[in-house]
């Protein structure tokens, strides 16, 4: 029978697994031209990966999303 660390244990393990494949899906697809207004991204805003639009776009996006979020 097992306790409570086991149980613990293997549901902290699932998790983890989980968490890592689904790590392995996700696409580090970086654009070079802002997907919304057309400018080009900065070198090193695009290392961070999976950038799709410039710092402007993004943010006004973001005070959108802060705004309506209810």
């Amino acid at each position: 029978m097992a306790d409570f660390a086991d149980v613990a244990a293997d549901i902290a393990q699932t998790d983890l697994d989980h968490a890592l494949h689904n790590a392995k899906r996700v696409e580090f697809t970086s654009y070079f031209d802002c997907e919304e207004c057309g400018t080009e991204i900065p070198e090193q805003r695009r290392r961070l990966g999976s950038v799709t639009l410039c710092i402007g776009c993004q943010s006004a996006l973001e005070a959108k999303q802060k705004h309506f979020r209810g």
